[in-house]
């Protein structure tokens, strides 16, 4: 008989999840959702001034050589603080920060940030700059959110984890109970304008 991950009587926190060395798939399937890593053909929006993400492009060159980006704030305040910032400029998509979510003792939280326009979006900072534990941490949430809305109109719910540098994203159907971690992962600041095309693409 297989141990459970998952101990009764124990509350787990998002945070648990990043510290889960067990595989996804066994993680969520204690959780009721099925796991897969395959390719994402994630939305683009190309519907905006190309000079944001230019200009964002050169601030990101400027700040690598200059300031040390190896700890957690350093990250969010200078590479992915200015990206949701354009975001919330050029679209009509409301970001909250450390948003609290109880679902119950397996599923509770804050989440780094959580995007809502048409469609939802949580982005979550890996620790330790380990983004596959990140993603563990992700999923949970993003399986968190899904019992969470209350939109019938919404059939894919995405994340993204990111270590400021590089975004991996994933997507939960929920009607099929099913998340998937992309394969291809996007690097800033080589690809700026295509990480800011998605974020778009999704949010609106």
């Amino acid at each position: 008989m297989n141990t459970l991950i998952l101990k009764e009587n124990k509350k787990y926190t998002f945070s648990d999840y990043f510290e889960m060395n067990n595989p996804t798939d066994e993680i969520l399937s204690e959780l009721g959702y099925s796991f897969s890593m395959s390719v994402i053909d994630l939305p683009e929006s190309h519907d905006f001034d190309k000079s944001i993400t230019k200009n964002l492009q050169e601030t990101f060159y400027t700040v690598f050589p200059r300031i040390p980006l190896n700890s957690e704030m350093a990250k969010r305040e200078f590479l992915i603080a200015p990206l949701l910032l354009e975001l919330v400029k050029n679209s009509q998509v409301k970001i909250n920060i450390e948003y609290k979510i109880n679902i119950n003792d397996k599923l509770s939280g804050f989440l780094d940030y959580l995007l809502r326009n048409n469609q939802d979006l949580i982005v979550i900072e890996a620790k330790k700059k380990d983004i596959d534990n990140g993603f563990n941490q992700l999923a949970a949430e993003l399986i968190a959110l899904d019992h969470y809305e209350t939109n019938d109109n919404i059939d894919i719910i995405y994340g993204a984890v990111t270590l400021g540098d590089i975004w991996k994203f994933g997507t939960l159907d929920r009607k099929k109970k099913h998340i998937i971690k992309n394969i291809h992962s996007h690097t800033i600041p080589e690809d700026t304008e295509q990480l800011f095309a998605i974020l778009m693409g999704i949010i609106s």
